[in-house]
């Protein structure tokens, strides 16, 4: 992949962002009602969309550096594993390596946050070593919301044995901790609780210098959803849940300085949340 990193500073604290790959052919599952006969009134999303006026949706991992920490928010879909989406079946990439010329080396990384335990945001958590499936960042504590985990005990799964291989083995490892949704992360990291795409999401927002931003995580797969919040996505476990969630994110942060940081948006990725009459947009 020859997409460039981007990376954005809030105080003291780096975010870079570090693509694993984009697609298009997601959007007609994922939000039906974000047709490009829907968007076309909305011009400012033209570099979320494809030629054909699909939506694209980015795959990528948010390296997170501070004075005294090195993060990952999410580790996307992974190598080798055995996925239901053609395409993600036994994928091979060379994320891992652009992960750690980016800075994120796996011996480097202190924590692994995953805002929810979807097969796209926890797939690098393990790697395939040839006879079982190894923590990829063996120095890291990897902190899941405890909300979270207990709805994945009885909650099937649709892409594959996802639980199985890239998260239960971070618990036989003895790297997992299981927090709060409110969970303090180090200083100026902080996960805040915006459940209905799952019961435990959480997305993450980081304060430092006078300076914050919010990394979204699922509350908002795509930009377009910032013009249409009532657009919930397929993947949703409560819909109308993810639609409040989603709704009361953009009353608090529409006009507001802190940098809106899209865990599924395609480059330029970030943005401040503006009014756009009666509706919001990104502001890149």
């Amino acid at each position: 992949m020859d997409e460039p990193l981007l990376s954005w500073q809030i105080g003291s604290i780096r975010v870079t962002r570090v693509p694993e790959l984009s697609t298009a052919s997601l959007g007609p599952h994922l939000l039906p009602q974000a047709t490009p006969a829907a968007l076309a009134p909305f011009p400012w999303l033209a570099p979320f969309c494809d030629a054909d006026g699909r939506i694209v949706l980015s795959m990528h991992t948010l390296l997170v550096e501070t004075p005294e920490q090195v993060l990952l928010v999410d580790t996307c879909i992974g190598n080798d594993k055995e996925r239901s989406y053609p395409r993600w079946n036994h994928m091979q990439t060379d994320f891992l390596a652009r992960l750690s010329a980016a800075g994120g080396a796996p011996e480097r990384v202190d924590q692994v946050l995953c805002t929810h335990m979807h097969v796209d945001h926890v797939g690098w958590n393990t790697r395939w070593d040839g006879s079982r499936w190894q923590p990829t960042f063996p120095r890291a504590r990897y902190l899941y919301s405890a909300r979270e985990w207990a709805h994945w005990q009885r909650e099937e799964q649709v892409y594959g044995p996802v639980i199985e291989d890239s998260v239960a083995p971070i618990f036989d490892a003895g790297l997992a901790e299981l927090v709060d949704d409110h969970h303090v992360v180090c200083a100026g990291i902080r996960l805040v609780p915006t459940p209905g795409h799952t019961p435990g999401h959480v997305s993450v927002l980081i304060a430092d210098g006078g300076e914050s931003a919010f990394i979204t995580g699922d509350l908002v797969h795509h930009p377009c959803q910032l013009a249409h919040p009532e657009w919930s996505s397929t993947a949703d476990e409560d819909a109308d849940q993810a639609v409040a969630t989603r709704q009361a994110f953009l009353d608090r942060y529409t006009e507001q300085p802190t940098l809106i940081i899209g865990t599924h948006f395609a480059a330029p990725t970030a943005g401040r949340l503006v009014r756009d009459g009666a509706r919001v947009r990104l502001d890149y």
